[in-house]
């Protein structure tokens, strides 16, 4: 079964793989990797951009000149999102546009350290980055659809899914869903998540001979 049923009145689902399969713990130390084809490819999670709410956009617009400093040349000239605004009922104000790419990544990439310039210009601004880098992107490999929580559909793609011992993506993501979501999805997660623990077959040790 691929999916379980949780109590909450938005979320009625959750994909089971949420619980079992792993992510590493800090991306930001990983060597990443594509898988297909095989080839070093850092912070490759971002290489398409992401969607981003209004109030999102809005947001990071408000903050233009930290961000901007942070950026290449060719990166503080570009724009930044697409022109065109979609409806996406998902989201918080059910409009979205989408971060731009520049070269071979989202233009947030384009700067002379890894990861999201957003974040890392909320890190040294000492600003708090929830409402302004993209939910998407907090939530990463997690995902959301109308009524479930889901798994990303290229998170196999990347060497960051392959790490033995590392979190699952669900105690890796949960403080996140806590704070985009509230406490009572957490809450139906939780359950969920012992419940996928007490039907795991149980491993009796090894006797040696």
């Amino acid at each position: 079964m691929k999916y379980l049923a949780i109590d909450h009145p938005r979320f009625r689902r959750v994909e089971r793989a949420i619980f079992s399969k792993r992510i590493v713990a800090d991306c930001m130390t990983h060597a990443c990797r594509d898988r297909a084809p095989d080839r070093a490819r850092l912070d490759a999670c971002c290489q398409h951009g992401a969607d981003v709410d209004v109030a999102e956009r809005d947001a990071i617009l408000a903050h233009a000149d930290q961000i901007r400093s942070l950026l290449r040349g060719d990166a503080k000239r570009a724009p930044w999102f697409t022109v065109r605004v979609e409806r996406d009922d998902d989201f918080p104000s059910k409009r979205i546009v989408r971060t731009r790419k520049l070269g071979s990544g989202c233009v947030f990439l384009a700067h002379d350290a890894r990861g999201c310039a957003i974040h890392r210009a909320a890190i040294e601004g000492g600003w708090d980055f929830r409402g302004v880098k993209p939910h998407v992107c907090r939530l990463y490999p997690l995902s959301f659809t109308s009524d479930g929580i889901v798994v990303s559909d290229d998170y196999p793609d990347y060497s960051c899914a392959y790490e033995p011992g590392a979190p699952t993506l669900y105690r890796h993501g949960r403080d996140t869903l806590a704070d985009l979501f509230g406490a009572a999805l957490v809450t139906a997660l939780d359950h969920a998540e012992r419940a996928v623990i007490a039907n795991e077959p149980r491993r009796l040790p090894m006797v040696q001979p």
